[in-house]
């Protein structure tokens, strides 16, 4: 009996879009009943890659308006056996500095006007005790390893609303809460993926220190910089994970 082709969705955050190891993509529209959704496939070895720009290829949607639902539906819809993510996020950890890599192992919901499951009105109730799947997460950290590339193989990430960043009173609250990071992008995602029942795993980039810790002011182009001086590291990682799943 032959076994399927293993396919691999990757969500490209702030910064990434694209998986630079592939060279010949094939762009593809996947219609999903939440909207239609641009991706790009290409084979990696034997694996289907299946890229996707959270923010769109253009980077033409802002976090609280991205399309979650038609995007981890488009990947169900291509059969994706493991979703792998990056994004950028901030710090409020004084260990985890400007061009750190961090692996998520839990997260806090601050968002506020997100619809954040699949389910309408029937009681459907979904597990989070590992919503950052821990087979993904240690063969992330083994990569990293071969790699000899430094990794923070735990934090707590807050998602925020945005745009906009947040004040440093809030940023106190949350390192009062526990929380080591923060970003705007990975719930509802992570949740819908918990959902559908696809494996997820999140590698984060720290590209700043988060307001009331830095100290200056906030701005997008340092987070675009440092995505740019870290995006061939992350896309190594990437590329060593996909070869052992």
């Amino acid at each position: 009996m032959k076994l399927k082709t293993p396919k691999i969705g990757i969500i490209g955050g702030t910064g990434y879009e694209n998986f630079s190891l592939i060279k010949k993509w094939q762009t593809k529209a996947i219609r999903t009943r939440y909207g239609e959704v641009q991706v790009k496939t290409g084979k990696f070895g034997d694996k289907v890659v299946i890229f996707l720009a959270r923010h769109g290829f253009k980077y033409n949607h802002a976090p609280h308006h991205i399309n979650y639902h038609a995007n981890i539906a488009a990947l169900r819809k291509e059969g994706v056996n493991y979703i792998i993510t990056t994004s950028a996020v901030g710090s409020m950890n004084p260990q985890m500095e400007p061009g750190d890599l961090v692996l998520i192992s839990d997260f806090i919901d601050f968002t506020k006007h997100r619809r954040n499951t699949f389910y309408g009105r029937k009681p459907i109730y979904t597990d989070m005790s590992h919503a950052y799947d821990p087979r993904l997460r240690e063969k992330i950290k083994e990569a990293t390893q071969s790699l000899n590339v430094k990794l923070h193989p735990e934090a707590v990430y807050v998602c925020t609303e945005g745009p906009r960043f947040e004040t440093p009173a809030e940023i106190r609250m949350f390192q009062r809460m526990g929380a080591d990071v923060v970003g705007m992008t990975y719930v509802p995602e992570v949740v819908l993926a918990a959902e559908v029942g696809i494996p997820y795993a999140a590698l984060a980039l720290v590209t700043n220190m988060a307001a009331g810790i830095s100290p200056k002011r906030l701005s997008a182009e340092e987070v675009f910089e440092m995505m740019r001086k870290k995006g061939a590291i992350i896309t190594k990682i990437f590329g060593r994970l996909i070869e052992t799943l």
